[in-house]
């Protein structure tokens, strides 16, 4: 059964890139002289951008899995290498992302306003661009992220709420395993603990949620602190949609090796055509 999942979701992504064309490559300097790789796809519609989380790649996370295709249908998708990542320039190997060449991307493209979704730290990006940028969001997507309570009482409540993670198994056990340790990497060359490493991802983000005028989605997996991700947004946000994925973890809500879970894309693409500019 496993196998015919397998072909079936070969299969659904075959035909999307076939409705939708060939993704195209392109590269560009950012303002520190760091050359970024992106991916586009889709020739009409609003844009859709879309960031990769830590250690992986536009490539993998957004075309791979099918969910830049499922979008192209109705929409102009640009997906970056992060620097550090993918295709990009490394100027420091296993170092994060930036959001400020995400904003370049988009002065480079001419993209006044977007759809913007990340992942993870991609998703970290995101919010700190909805502090920077505001006026060029459309919408804005959390994909196994979003953002932290600020007040350490309030961050203990929601984490209170988060369902224990079941022992991961099979890939999504190696993938966890690969993740630590590239963040232990990361953390020595920084001087830190791994565990200091860890939570400069969960930091609270300094910004009034309140006037934030644009609607948010956060999609996350019930076994992936989705609680602590989401109280604040919750509470403060004025149009905010919330997708829990039953039985999904950090890894499995947007696939590790096999079939993409419908549910991920399947809210993504409801959400940015139904809050799409007219």
């Amino acid at each position: 059964m496993r196998n015919v999942a397998l072909l079936s979701a070969f299969l659904i992504a075959s035909i999307a890139a076939a409705d939708t064309g060939t993704p195209k490559d392109g590269y560009f300097t950012t303002s520190d002289s760091v050359k970024i790789h992106y991916m586009t796809l889709g020739d009409q519609g609003s844009w859709v951008v879309l960031i990769h989380g830590y250690t992986d790649s536009a490539q993998r996370m957004w075309f791979t899995t099918g969910i830049a295709q499922a979008l192209a249908a109705n929409h102009r998708i640009v997906a970056l290498d992060n620097r550090n990542h993918g295709q990009s320039d490394k100027p420091q190997p296993r170092g994060p992302g930036k959001a400020e060449d995400v904003v370049e991307l988009m002065d480079h493209l001419g993209i006044e306003k977007a759809h913007i979704h990340g992942y993870s730290m991609g998703g970290g990006i995101t919010g700190q661009l909805m502090a920077m940028i505001p006026d060029r969001f459309i919408t804005a997507g959390f994909g196994g992220s979003g953002i932290y309570e600020a007040d350490e009482t309030l961050r203990e409540q929601a984490a209170a709420l988060d369902p224990e993670m079941p022992e991961p198994t099979g890939l999504a056990a190696a993938a966890y395993q690969r993740l630590r340790e590239s963040i232990a990497a990361r953390a020595a060359d920084d001087g830190e603990t791994a565990d200091d490493s860890a939570r400069r991802f969960r930091r609270a983000l300094d910004i009034d949620l309140g006037m934030i005028e644009f609607p948010v989605i956060a999609i996350n997996g019930t076994f992936d602190r989705p609680f602590s991700k989401t109280q604040r947004m919750w509470r403060e946000l004025n149009h905010f949609t919330n997708v829990l994925l039953p039985g999904h973890n950090h890894m499995t809500a947007i696939a590790v090796g096999g079939p993409m879970p419908r549910e991920y894309t399947d809210a993504m693409t409801r959400f940015i055509n139904a809050n799409d500019e007219s």
